[in-house]
């Protein structure tokens, strides 16, 4: 008896020397590998016969008989094509393969004339570890002997006589995998599928959805089926990660998208929290009610609203909710609409509303599930997501450590300081999205991955049918619309106004700044603050910041409309009228030199003849008074002039009034969809609104038949559609009663609402596309808002052909308007208390300026063409970090082509024809790192285990591992579409390399991707010198190479 270790001795040599010509080889195993078998071609050749009992036949996405786990750095000689043909051609000619066993015993015989040698495997099987050609990590112990008696030979051929099913044609089916040829869109989606961890909804979550009824839900069945991916995918992510962010684009749908995760939880007697901004709680409201106004009210909808602002009270009720007696901490899942609100974790004293909900809902009492909604996570912040993924972990820094992330706070910063870097150097005129992707830490794109669901228009328009979803309409060209202020053209323009508005001293608001010097201590004593970073922020500075804000906001309101200017004007003579009377009477009073601001009681009803200010109070006996008197009384003359000019431009001389009456009769007779005459006018201030629908609401209804309706967040609404009840739902209702399914709510009304005067109180969050006009009557600072303006009608399924944009502008040039604001607002100073925590104080500098020039280019686009959010030049798009485009590839697959990426076996490839420049001959190799050891590894690598590397045939071209979504973008663009194989460019390459048998010039490519991935690895090591918390130098540099696998090629031709 020999013991064969395959150390000192090697089960191939054995076996080599017992195989002869006319030997009988007998095996019994679970199973053989092609390359086990190709180690023993030679002497299997010399066999005379050899007979195989196999237990039992895999399962057809079981490749254990072309190669088992432990072989897979044998694919990276490339030529397993090659062996396995000659394997196959071996087992045709001496093999037969039945199913049966020697009673779980695994042994293989060699008999030869004079004796029969017998190996017990146990509990090996015959691959290439038990042969000893290659390294196993567990001791490998074989017996030899002779079976004198035949004893095991003979017990062999019983079984081997008692079984009937020959498995010869079906292990030979099998192996056959391995040498198909592969389309390169099968090769590209297996990939995708192994890289993104693809993966339908199981039959078990499918078959949970349906046991609680939720699949027969009214909310359910009224969804798009892009909606009902993203509801199925945001259970799954909430179930497994205990949140998710659905950051689908303006106009997809996100509250319906909620509503029906909501109804999943209801129905498993979760109790439900929406957190909503207070301008759409009723958009929330409305669905818990029994009230003809709910189209969803089959599904009796059981859940609790409670506005942002709800979190900084304490006492006092919201709707029906006591704040006083409220259970914060016992609600299973919280919804949090538009949670970009909430991106930042203010520094400041006292508790915010972010710390409350963190502290009193998300931390307190039972698990709380977290769903957020926000078409903007990230802005131009990266570390925006930060405070929104901490409601999901209930602030726990490591809570994703088991996917590779350490610290989510860590990764957040390098994330901002990677976006910082990339601002800072890029071409301004010019910024790549891409390069940033390549410069971003990995961990984030995978926080992104785990927790965010993430569609654009384009993504719906691209993979979904549109004729199930239905289409968008067309975007006319933006109008752009520049009317002066007067007719008479004699109010000056918006630049002469600057000059004068750049001279108030707006003294009634800085009372502050007018204490005296030996006062001054004892106001900072009472109103500075300390933030928790232990800078202080003087309220004397806040006071100047309001004087420039306050500039900013007169030249905004008199942009908007010379009405609101007026009224602004009017408030400001009549608070400096005020402050002049209470120096008036003070003066001529008693003065108590005993008190001290410090002591006082700022309630106190007593001290109010002695006290200036709103919130931040001032004593008027500590002030220099003929100082501020003489600075009131100059602001005073200034909008006494001011006012002079303003009273003679009524209604019949505002020349923005009239340009707009003038649009709304052009577009009431020529409509640009057959009978719509709907129009939405925006405006930034209810004063406007409120202007406009004074001025014209009558006009239309008695000159045009039209029937109008002003919507703001404060005040009151209007219509003059008889028995429309003002409340928001109502007049929304009749104003697009198709989107809102009027029918069904109010039956017998015929009236509609034909013009709608609104705020931004309604940009965010409402579906109204029976309308395909919409008016800016002023601009808005942010791009962003404006494109959420016109989403209230550019969305899916509108029946209008297409829609159109209005935007007034100022009737002077875009940039010496921005620019106008830039000096209005002066050196203003600013406490930007970041997410992270850190005090910044910002003055006028080259940064500010860069942003000023964003707005520049954002508005500018808005002039010539409507874009989407993630379009928006210098923005950051959360759809702009994900992998949706590679995703959806797959998750568009049928399950006929989904089945069939089964059937191909790890390492295979794929041979294509080059459709791009960039891309030469050469080839894409997809590895995976084995050893799956996320610490550190994800940084510079997002698609940590795997890599894709790009090397042309040459050598000189290479796409790195770091330069992940343009090695995506290569591989997806040479692939989709190539859905069949590519008969005469395969038969070209196995020419080429005598049917892979001479790969040695690719295996040299591959050897040079792989030293380019360990190389990255390295450099990971020294990156991690300057991470806090010690360093992780590369121990296992050597063993990387050992630990990459071939996942999938690509040559390109």
């Amino acid at each position: 008896m020999k013991l064969i270790d395959n150390k000192a001795l090697l089960l191939i040599d054995e076996l080599k020397e017992v195989i002869k010509p006319e030997s009988t080889v007998k095996i019994s195993c679970n199973f053989f590998t092609a390359f086990a078998l190709f180690e023993l071609l030679e002497s299997m050749t010399l066999a005379e016969n050899v007979k195989i009992l196999i237990d039992a036949l895999p399962n057809e996405d079981d490749f254990r008989f072309i190669q088992s786990a432990k072989e897979s750095l044998l694919n990276n000689k490339l030529n397993r094509k090659y062996k396995i043909n000659q394997v196959l051609n071996l087992i045709r000619n001496k093999f037969e393969i039945r199913k049966g066993s020697l009673g779980n015993q695994n042994m293989l015989f060699v008999k030869n004339a004079d004796k029969t040698n017998c190996f017990s495997l146990t509990p090996l099987n015959l691959d290439s570890a038990s042969l000893g050609t290659i390294s196993n990590t567990t001791p490998v112990l074989i017996n030899s002997f002779e079976d004198i008696n035949q004893q095991f030979s003979n017990l062999f051929d019983i079984s081997w006589e008692n079984s009937t099913n020959i498995l010869t044609d079906a292990v030979t089916e099998l192996m056959t995998k391995g040498v198909k040829n592969n389309s390169p869109e099968n090769i590209y989606k297996l990939c995708m599928r192994e890289i993104f961890h693809y993966s339908t909804i199981s039959e078990r979550a499918d078959e949970k959805l349906k046991k609680v009824g939720f699949k027969d839900s009214q909310v359910w069945n009224l969804l798009y089926n892009f909606q009902k991916d993203a509801v199925i995918g945001a259970i799954e992510k909430i179930e497994k990660y205990g949140g998710c962010i659905i950051a689908d684009s303006v106009g997809l749908g996100k509250t319906f998208e909620a509503l029906a995760v909501m109804k999943y939880y209801q129905l498993r007697n979760d109790r439900i929290l929406v957190l909503a901004p207070k301008k759409l709680r009723e958009n929330w409201t409305i669905y818990q009610l029994n009230d003809r106004r709910n189209i969803l009210s089959q599904d009796r909808l059981n859940y609790d609203v409670l506005n942002h602002t709800d979190l900084s009270r304490t006492k006092g009720k919201s709707g029906d909710i006591d704040l006083e007696m409220i259970n914060w901490g016992n609600y299973d899942l919280v919804v949090i609409d538009e949670s970009h609100n909430f991106r930042n974790n203010p520094s400041i004293r006292g508790i915010t509303r972010y710390r409350r909900l963190m502290n009193d809902v998300i931390q307190a009492n039972i698990k709380t599930k977290v769903l957020m909604l926000s078409a903007t996570p990230v802005n131009n912040r990266m570390n925006d997501l930060k405070n929104q993924v901490a409601f999901i972990t209930e602030g726990v820094d490591n809570a994703f450590i088991e996917y590779g992330i350490d610290s989510i706070a860590q990764v957040m910063r390098d994330a901002q300081r990677r976006f910082t870097n990339w601002l800072r150097n890029g071409d301004i005129n010019n910024l790549n999205v891409n390069e940033l992707m390549n410069q971003l830490d990995g961990s984030y794109f995978r926080i992104l991955d785990m927790l965010t669901i993430a569609r654009s228009r384009k993504h719906i328009e691209k993979y979904y049918d549109m004729a199930d979803v239905g289409k968008f309409p067309e975007r006319l060209i933006p109008i752009t619309v520049t009317p002066e202020i007067d007719t008479r053209e004699q109010f000056k323009d918006i630049g002469q106004v600057y000059d004068e508005i750049s001279t108030l001293t707006l003294a009634s608001y800085t009372p502050l700044g007018y204490v005296r010097s030996e006062k001054r201590p004892y106001y900072e004593e009472k109103y500075d603050m300390t933030t928790h970073t232990g800078n202080v922020f003087r309220q004397v500075d806040r006071e100047q910041s309001l004087i420039y804000l306050m500039r900013v906001n007169l030249l905004k309101r008199l942009e908007s409309s010379i009405h609101s200017f007026k009224l602004t004007m009017e408030k400001l003579i009549e608070f400096i009228n005020f402050n002049i009377e209470q120096i008036e009477l003070h003066q001529n009073g008693e003065i108590d030199f005993e008190i001290n601001i410090t002591d006082i009681d700022l309630d106190d009803t007593e001290l109010e003849d002695m006290l200036v200010g709103g919130k931040t109070k001032v004593l008027l006996q500590d002030m220099d008074l003929i100082r501020w008197k003489q600075d009131l009384k100059h602001d005073k003359t200034i909008l006494s002039n001011l006012m002079g000019r303003i009273n003679l431009i009524d209604t019949t001389r505002d020349a923005k009034l009239l340009k707009l009456k003038s649009i709304i009769e052009d577009k009431i007779a020529n409509p640009i969809n057959d009978g719509n005459k709907k129009i939405i006018i925006f405006t930034a201030f209810a004063d406007t609104a409120n202007y406009l629908y004074l001025q014209l609401a009558t006009w239309l209804k008695e000159g045009k038949g039209v029937y109008t309706a002003l919507v703001t967040g404060s005040g009151t609404n209007k219509t003059n559609m008889p028995n429309c009840r003002t409340d928001l739902s109502s007049i929304l209702t009749n104003f697009s009663p198709v989107s809102k399914k009027r029918e069904q709510i109010f039956p017998d009304e015929t009236n509609q609402i034909d013009v709608l005067f609104c705020t931004d109180c309604i940009s965010e969050g409402q579906n109204l596309q029976d309308c395909d006009y919409l008016i800016n009557y002023d601009i808005h600072w942010n791009p962003v808002r404006i494109i959420q303006r016109f989403g209230r009608i550019d969305r899916i399924g509108s029946t209008n052909e297409r829609i159109q944009l209005v935007n007034f502008f100022p009737n002077m040039e875009l940039d010496n308007f921005i620019d106008l604001i830039a000096r209005v607002q002066g050196r203003m100073v600013m406490l930007d208390v970041s997410a992270t925590g850190e005090d910044n104080i910002i003055s006028q500098n080259s940064r500010e300026m860069q942003d000023l020039d964003y707005r520049k280019r954002q508005l500018k686009q808005l002039q010539d063409q409507v874009i989407d959010i993630e379009d928006v030049q210098g923005n950051i798009s959360i759809t702009d970090l994900t992998f949706n485009d590679f995703k959806i590839d797959l998750e568009k697959s049928s399950d006929d082509e989904l089945a069939a990426l089964k059937d191909i076996p790890p390492s295979s490839y794929a041979v294509v024809q080059s459709n791009l420049e960039a891309v030469k001959a050469g080839v894409i190799f997809c590895l995976k790192d084995k050893a799956n050891d996320y610490r550190n590894k994800l940084k510079n690598n997002i698609l940590y285990p795997y890599f894709l590397v790009y090397i042309s045939k040459d050598g000189e071209e290479l796409v790195k591992a770091t330069q992940t979504k343009l090695a995506l973008d290569y591989f997806r663009k040479l692939c989709m579409g190539q859905d069949k194989v590519l008969q005469p460019l395969i038969a070209e390459f196995e020419r080429e390399t005598s049917g892979t048998k001479n790969m040695g010039q690719y295996v040299h490519l591959l050897e040079k991707a792989i030293a380019e991935v360990t190389d990255v690895q390295e450099e990971i090591g020294l990156d991690s010198l300057a991470n806090p918390g010690g360093t992780i130098l590369f121990q296992n540099a050597l063993e990387q190479e050992e630990n990459l696998e071939l996942v999938a090629s690509l040559y390109i031709r």
